[in-house]
């Protein structure tokens, strides 16, 4: 559950307006949220893909999983650099995350695939989404980091889809 109380700012001497610190660190939990679903969903798709793809696709899945874990980081850091608290746990990610819950029953690689994809576009679309937030509360830091994740989803998701494409 998310706390109701008042979002807590530890101080700083960072000169972005308090203002927009807590503003942008609301919208970078809600991305912290998102993210770590992510990872969770690719070590699903990771640990239970089945098939003739199978070595291809298990390889594949931890290798996105290793880089959403980074962005994970990478997001939380910005939160506490901007005095804030990267909120991570299990209760506010499910409560807050935006992606679709991934299907625990699936086992062949074109499910995990087309499952994966999905997830990946979608978490690229919330990404974008921050980008134009950020830059709208002048917080260009926070701008690039989430053009950073950006690109490498886009990668990624690349990566993923063509396993569905040519076939």
């Amino acid at each position: 559950m998310t706390s109701t109380t008042a979002p807590r700012l530890y101080p700083t001497k960072n000169d972005l307006p308090e203002a927009s610190r807590l503003e942008v660190i609301g919208l970078l939990n809600q991305r912290l949220a998102d993210c770590i679903d992510l990872q969770t969903q690719c070590k699903q798709a990771h640990w239970n893909v089945k098939g003739p793809t199978f070595i291809a696709l298990h390889k594949l899945f931890d290798e996105i999983n290793e880089d959403v874990e980074a962005y994970v980081d990478l997001i939380a850091e910005r939160i506490v650099q901007l005095g804030g608290i990267a909120e991570g746990t299990v209760g506010v990610v499910e409560g807050r995350s935006t992606l679709v819950d991934y299907p625990l029953t699936l086992s062949t690689g074109a499910e995990h695939v087309a499952a994966l994809s999905d997830a990946l576009a979608m978490f690229g679309r919330t990404v974008r989404l921050g980008i134009e937030e950020m830059n709208e509360l002048e917080d260009a830091g926070s701008a690039d980091i989430l053009t950073e994740i950006s690109r490498g989803v886009d990668k990624w998701l690349w990566f993923v889809e063509a396993h569905q494409q040519g076939a």
